[in-house]
C-alpha cells in the first residue's frame, strides 16, 4: 500500500494509538546496505545482485534478514517490553526489503509498519521509518529532497531527508531520518554537501519552531560527521550543554559519548559517532505529562561485536570489500528513551 493512501486512511478514519504508553524508546539503525536481489536499472546497485562482484544471493539476502532482525528483535526491551516504539533506518533499498524486515517472523509480533519514499540517490540507497502503530499514529510524511552543491563532491544525487508528522501516545512529535552525504573523496571537500543536509533540515525544523516554539521535534540519522563537527553545532544548531538549550537548537546527548571515545563505527581504529539522534529543548519541561529526555545509549550487545583479529572491538560488518562476512551492520544502532 502506498505511503499516500496510507495517510488518506488515517485522516478519514483519524486513527489513534491503540495503547498509550509512559515509557517509549526512539531508536535508529544504518543497515548497511539492505539491498534485494533485484538489479534496477535505473540506480548503481549491480554489485548487489547474483551476477555482480558480491554475488548477492537469496541466501545472502535471507540471511542478512535474520542478522537484523536478530538485532532488531530486542532492540528496546531493556525500556520497553516491546521494544522500539519507532526506529529510523538507513541504507536500505526500497519498500521491498523493508516489508521483508518488519514481517520477519523474528519480528512479526511487534507489528512495525513502513513509511519510505524512494530518493534518487545514485547507489538506490533510501532512509526510512519503522513504527509500532499501537503507540505511534502518524498523519503525514513527507521526503525532503537534498541540493548537493557545486564542486563539494561528486555530481549526484543524495537520499532525501524524511519529515514524518504524527502522535506518540497523543502528544505531537516531528520526526526527521537523515543519511547525509558520505566523506567519500576527503573529510573536507565533501564537508559542504553534508552542511547543505543540515541546513535543510534545520530550515525546516524551524519552519515549524515558527509556528509553536514548544514543538517536539526530533532529528536522526547517519549524519556522516561526529557530534562535535560544524555541520552539527553550527549549521544544525546543537549542544551537549542543556544549560546552553532554547527554542532555537537541539540538544545533542552524543557529544559526551564520543567526548569520551565512545563511538557507533570504526575506522583504522579510530572510533566515530555518526548515528546520532537530537531533540527539542521542549523534552525537558517537566511542568505538564509530556514526553521528557530521560537518557541515550548505544545498543551493542556482544554478539553484535568482532572479538578476534585486526577489527576486535568493532561492529560485526555484513561485507569485508566482496567477502561477506555474515555479520549484522558496520553501525551500532543508538537510542533515545522518553518518559511522561
Amino acid at each position: 500500500m502506498k505511503w499516500s493512501l496510507i495517510i488518506l486512511i488515517c485522516l478519514v478514519l483519524g486513527g489513534q494509538e491503540k495503547k498509550p504508553i509512559e515509557v517509549a524508546v526512539i531508536g535508529f539503525y544504518n543497515l548497511e546496505n539492505l539491498y534485494d536481489t533485484i538489479d534496477n536499472p535505473i540506480v548503481n546497485d549491480d554489485e548487489f545482485t547474483p551476477n555482480g562482484g558480491k554475488h548477492y544471493s537469496g541466501d545472502i539476502y535471507i540471511n542478512k534478514l535474520f542478522q537484523l532482525a536478530f538485532v532488531l528483535k530486542d532492540f528496546g526491551v531493556q525500556a520497553h517490553p516491546r521494544g522500539a516504539a519507532i526506529i529510523g533506518v538507513a541504507e536500505i533499498e526500497n519498500d521491498t526489503v523493508l516489508n521483508d524486515l518488519v514481517n520477519h517472523f523474528l519480528l512479526r509480533n511487534k507489528k512495525y509498519k513502513i513509511i519510505h519514499f524512494d530518493s534518487k540517490d545514485a547507489r538506490g540507497v533510501d532512509v526510512g521509518l519503522l513504527y509500532q502503530s499501537d503507540y505511534f499514529h502518524p498523519y503525514f510524511a513527507k521526503a525532503l529532497e537534498v541540493a548537493l552543491p557545486g564542486r563539494s563532491k561528486e555530481a549526484y544525487f543524495t537520499r532525501d531527508i524524511l519529515y514524518v508528522k504524527g502522535k506518540l501516545s497523543g502528544e505531537e512529535i516531528h520526526l526527521y531520518v537523515n543519511h547525509w552525504p558520505s566523506r567519500r573523496g576527503g573529510e573536507e571537500r565533501s564537508a559542504p554537501a553534508r552542511a547543505a543536509a543540515a541546513k535543510l533540515c534545520r530550515d525546516h525544523a524551524d519552519s515549524i519552531r515558527r509556528k509553536n516554539n514548544t514543538a517536539k521535534i526530533i532529528v536522526m540519522g547517519d549524519l556522516n560527521d561526529n557530534p562535535t563537527d560544524h555541520s552539527i553545532i553550527e549549521t544544525l544548531g546543537a549542544t551537549g550543554e542543556v544549560k546552553k538549550l532554547h527554542a532555537g537548537i537541539f540538544f545533542n546527548p552524543w557529544v559526551q559519548f564520543y567526548e569520551r571515545g565512545i563511538g557507533t563505527l570504526a575506522n583504522k581504529d579510530v572510533w566515530g559517532l555518526f548515528d546520532q539522534i537530537l531533540i527539542s529543548h521542549s523534552f525537558f519541561d517537566s511542568t505538564a505529562h509530556n514526553w521528557r529526555f530521560i537518557k541515550a545509549g548505544i545498543y551493542h550487545q556482544p554478539f553484535m561485536t568482532e572479538n578476534t583479529g585486526r577489527y576486535k572491538g568493532y561492529p560485526m560488518r555484513t561485507w569485508d570489500g566482496n567477502h561477506y562476512r555474515g555479520g549484522f551492520s558496520d553501525h551500532f544502532p543508538t537510542f533515545i528513551v522518553l518518559k511522561r
